[in-house]
């Protein structure tokens, strides 16, 4: 038999191939145009060669699969834009050609006429578990690392390689589209009850079962291929259906606000392919699926969170020439919420923590944060004892600062007061060794005028984590105006090493992310000032995409806060800074009411003990005249919360702040939730066109007040016809990392 690049075949005695994908120089295998043609130039080998009666595919890594590469997501999106240049009426054929080469390919598959069984060890995501459906056995590893799931919906697509048509015939509907609109991930015992494996085996013992089900004489045939098929629960046409069919694009249009073209069409893929027959059900869900990724909300979410979250989590912002840095201890000064939450991700990650604090009793309460974090994922099953035990003894809690004369990073996270920071700066550089980097997780401090308490400002860097840490993704690394390459690389190798998102900003009052969620919240207190009613703010922003409701965000950050900013802000900038309305409306909140968000439980909303839901505050609506419900137009207030954030987006970008859209866009979204959807703040405007994002802003401002006016940039790039991805191309001449 051929040899191949990606893949090794070995025929045992009893004529059973095993095909090990294993690609080399990757650390996960990944569908590319290469690794297709293999597949297929397998499948006929395996069907020519009458020695084999059957093949086992597995994975030669530790993981079974992660789906498409890059390279060829990316293909796809520039064949349409090469053939709509080409040839225009010809484009959709051959975009719905290439949509559909997985699908026929695994089709073969199905219908080669000898047995195939997957025999799935690890991660398999995607089209690899559209592959593992299309074989006639399933086996899964019941390695805790064993992941099943189609998370296409995630990035803005939908499973279009036969996941629709076959986890639909194998599973009930209802779990189906549950699995399938919100991209669940299985463990391989909740993929059989569902019937998607048939069966969960010891790790050793996987390839030996799949060949056993082979020797058991399985039928090369798929179920829906046999006569008298029936789908689980009956089909579409039941009394079951006819309850669970009405409710379905409700519960959606609940979760999504129809924001999402690639949940819907999976909707309709199932209730339109579940009554064909399975070959033109295929061909259905091909079409969707062509139709799909033609939608600006595909192109932006794939761009977005597949490919340049993936290129900012492989360092693309790292400059070149500074030897790639492998963190074995750090430490982190302050151990309150965030210092503790900081050192837990950090020893997750396998790295030591030195935990300082003042004495040892308040470093001590900093190892107990990650003791409860520790002891719910145990209680959850998602971490062992004894993994749990380790993490923990890589936590040391001390006050003693001579341990930090062996770290290559210090992370200090104490109060966000000056005077405090520059007493910790001058404590950790008279023991920190030479080369180490110094990182303030500031929210809010120019990192440029911490920098002046230092002695080496080239090594003084920004690390904005959020919160809760061990959950948000994104970490914000901030330049100073001194801070040199090394630091920049450093820091970055540390945020790849606890596994979160960064993005490299320069430095600024805010940075970014804070930026534009004070702009989300100012917007809802113009909204409650202008009578607008709160639930129907927070009601809009959900429809708008956003994950919670600026007044329900406010609560989360605290009311005191935005106060303390406000007053920072004018104490800085002048009483311009800030409008005296808004400073009204909190210090009434903060000053007369002892309203100061969630942690007092009472702010914008009440709080009352579990397990009641959280409200908005009735009083709301006796702050300020009210308008009637039907005089407000809902369309522009979904539009003024948007807008008014991805207009602080494009002015971080005008001032040299951020620097590369992808960064705007990933940060945007890991950050605070900005619509997914729409790709991020930058890919919200690139969406509609900087033209019509113009005019939008125009029309706003004419009503709504001079901070929708458009900026010089976005006014030059209207008249110029660019994009953010055009002017600010984050793929052409190399640029510098600030």
């Amino acid at each position: 038999m051929s040899t191949y690049k990606n893949f090794t075949v070995e025929t045992d005695a009893d004529g059973i191939a095993l095909v090990t994908w294993d690609m080399p120089d990757k650390s996960m295998n990944v569908f590319t145009v290469e690794v297709m043609q293999e597949i297929d130039a397998i499948v006929d080998a395996t069907v020519k060669d009458e020695a084999v009666k059957g093949v086992v595919f597995t994975s030669g890594k530790s993981a079974f699969s992660g789906g498409a590469d890059l390279t060829m997501i990316r293909g796809m999106f520039d064949l349409l834009q090469q053939e709509q240049a080409k040839n225009p009426d010809t484009a959709m054929q051959t975009l719905f050609t290439e949509a559909g080469r997985m699908t026929w390919l695994w089709r073969k598959i199905e219908t080669n006429g000898k047995p195939w069984v997957a025999a799935i060890n690890g991660v398999c995501m995607g089209g690899a578990l559209e592959l593992s459906l299309a074989c006639h056995g399933r086996v899964a590893s019941n390695a805790k690392s064993v992941k099943l799931a189609l998370p296409e919906v995630k990035v803005g697509i939908f499973p279009g390689a036969g996941g629709t048509q076959r986890v639909a015939r194998l599973a009930n509907t209802q779990d189906a589209l549950q699995m399938m609109t919100t991209g669940q991930t299985l463990t391989p015992q909740r993929a059989k009850a569902m019937n998607l494996v048939h069966q969960v085996v010891e790790p050793d013992q996987l390839v030996i079962a799949a060949k056993q089900m082979i020797k058991d004489g399985l039928k090369p045939v798929a179920p829906w291929d046999e006569k008298g098929f029936k789908v689980p629960g009956g089909g579409i046409w039941t009394p079951a259906a006819a309850q669970l069919w009405p409710a379905a694009p409700a519960i959606l249009r609940r979760e999504t606000a129809g924001n999402y073209p690639g949940a819907l069409a999976i909707l309709k893929c199932v209730y339109e392919g579940l009554q064909l027959p399975f070959d033109t059900a295929l061909k259905v869900e091909q079409r969707y699926f062509t139709q799909v990724l033609r939608t600006t909300e595909a192109f932006s979410m794939i761009r977005s969170l597949f490919i340049s979250m993936q290129e900012l989590g492989k360092g693309a912002r790292r400059p070149a020439g500074v030897d790639k840095k492998k963190l074995t201890k750090i430490g982190v000064v302050g151990a309150g919420f965030m210092g503790a939450s900081i050192a837990y991700v950090t020893a997750a990650a396998g790295i030591a923590v030195s935990l300082i604090d003042r004495d040892e009793e308040a470093a001590a309460k900093g190892k107990a944060h990650s003791e409860k974090l520790v002891a719910d994922q145990i209680g959850k099953g998602r971490m062992t004892k004894e993994d749990g035990e380790k993490l923990l003894s890589l936590i040391t809690p001390t006050a003693d600062y001579s341990t930090l004369s062996d770290v290559a990073l210090v992370v200090e996270a104490v109060f966000e007061d000056r005077q405090v920071k520059k007493d910790v700066i001058e404590k950790v550089e008279a023991v920190l060794p030479e080369g180490a980097i110094f990182a303030s997780n500031t929210s809010t401090l120019p990192i440029t005028g911490l920098a002046k308490n230092s002695k080496r400002p080239n090594q003084f860097i920004g690390v904005h984590f959020f919160s809760p840490v061990e959950k948000m993704m994104l970490t914000e690394v901030i330049l100073g105006e001194e801070t040199g390459d090394e630091a920049l690389a450093v820091a970055l190798d540390y945020v790849a090493q606890i596994k979160k998102t960064p993005i490299v900003v320069n430095d600024t009052r805010g940075f970014y992310v804070n930026r534009c969620v004070f702009r989300y919240i100012n917007e809802a207190y113009d909204m409650l000032i202008e009578g607008v009613p709160a639930t129907m703010i927070e009601n809009a922003a959900k429809m708008a995409g956003m994950p919670v409701g600026p007044l329900s965000l406010n609560d989360e950050v605290a009311v005191d806060l935005s106060q303390k900013i406000m007053k920072a802000s004018i104490a800085d900038l002048g009483e311009a800074s800030v409008k005296p309305e808004h400073m009204a409306l909190v210090d009434k909140l903060v000053n007369d009411l002892d309203r100061r968000g969630r942690k007092n439980t009472r702010g914008f909303y009440d709080y009352p003990a579990k397990p009641a839901k959280k409200s908005l505050w009735p009083g709301l609506k006796d702050l300020y005249p009210q308008k009637p419900a039907s005089e407000v137009d809902v369309t522009v207030l979904k539009q003024r919360l948007l807008v008014t954030i991805a207009l602080e987006a494009a002015r971080t970008m005008e001032e040299g702040i951020v620097t590369d859209p992808r960064e705007a866009d990933v940060g945007s979204i890991l950050g605070f939730g900005f619509a997914p959807y729409t790709g991020g703040t930058l890919s919200y405007i690139d969406g509609m066109g900087v033209k019509t994002f113009v005019a939008l802003c125009e029309t706003l401002a004419a009503q709504y007040g001079d901070h929708f006016k458009p900026t010089p940039l976005l006014l030059d790039m209207a008249a110029k016809g660019d994009t953010f991805y055009t002017r600010f191309n984050p793929y052409g001449a190399e640029q510098k990392a600030a």
